[in-house]
């Protein structure tokens, strides 16, 4: 039974009981929004596998990359590497919000190495990531299935060996002030536990303030609300 299940079928249970369940329910609400808005995976260290299928071998690789341009170089890397494999496959996915994949079969049947490299993509929920699989022919045909087991196989295990990290999506705020309230900006700061910033000091004070997204709008309210401080836009920085 899930926890909002719980609540629905709470109707008949004491008030206070009911407060608690709906508060744990809206609370478990919140966290699931947070992570779905402000935070991805992605690896930040790269896993290799091999993978062999009826005498064919699939040696898989999965590397973290942040654009279509590092993917394509990556490829070609490992295209100039094994340059006697008979198929390089790939699929990369990037981006915060994931929208932007492509996959290639490299002279595979059409949807039999690609997609199913992709698919273990979208399994994991990873973005910012290009995984190659190489094969080298065993002189028997695995057939459509065959190949799509394969390349799945291989693709998930790079994957399984690859280190897997969150990361937030941050925003950037910039500020400006006196000296005089350095002291007030300060006890806000320090009441977020995952704000960074730079600092300048010159005749004001200027800070560069980094905040995973779903806290910033918090601060940003909690600074405004100090008289004398500035928020900055890229263009009157």
């Amino acid at each position: 039974m899930t926890e909002l299940t719980l609540i629905a079928n709470s109707a008949n249970l004491n008030p206070a009981i009911n407060f608690v369940l709906l508060l744990f329910g809206m609370q478990h609400a919140e966290t699931i929004q947070k992570s779905m808005t402000d935070t991805y995976l992605t690896i930040d260290q790269s896993g290799e596998a091999i993978v062999t299928e009826k005498k064919s071998k699939f040696l898989s690789f999965a590397y973290h990359v942040e654009s279509a341009d590092e993917a394509k170089q990556m490829i070609e890397s490992v295209r100039k590497k094994y340059y006697d494999a008979r198929h390089v496959c790939w699929a990369y996915m990037l981006g915060r919000e994931r929208t932007d994949y492509r996959s290639n079969d490299d002279g595979e049947p059409s949807g039999t190495a690609g997609r199913p490299i992709l698919g273990q993509i979208n399994s994991a929920e990873l973005t910012d990531v290009l995984i190659i699989v190489v094969r080298y022919f065993g002189g028997t045909l695995l057939g459509t299935s065959g190949l799509i087991k394969a390349y799945r196989e291989a693709a998930a295990s790079a994957i399984a060996n690859a280190q897997i990290v969150q990361k937030t999506v941050d925003d950037v705020l910039h500020i400006r002030f006196g000296y005089d309230l350095l002291n007030e900006v300060m006890r806000v700061l320090k009441q977020f536990d995952e704000v960074q910033w730079e600092q300048q000091f010159a005749e004001d004070c200027r800070m560069q303030l980094r905040i995973r997204r779903s806290l910033s709008q918090k601060l940003l309210s909690d600074l405004s609300a100090i008289y004398g401080v500035e928020v900055l836009s890229p263009t009157n920085e």
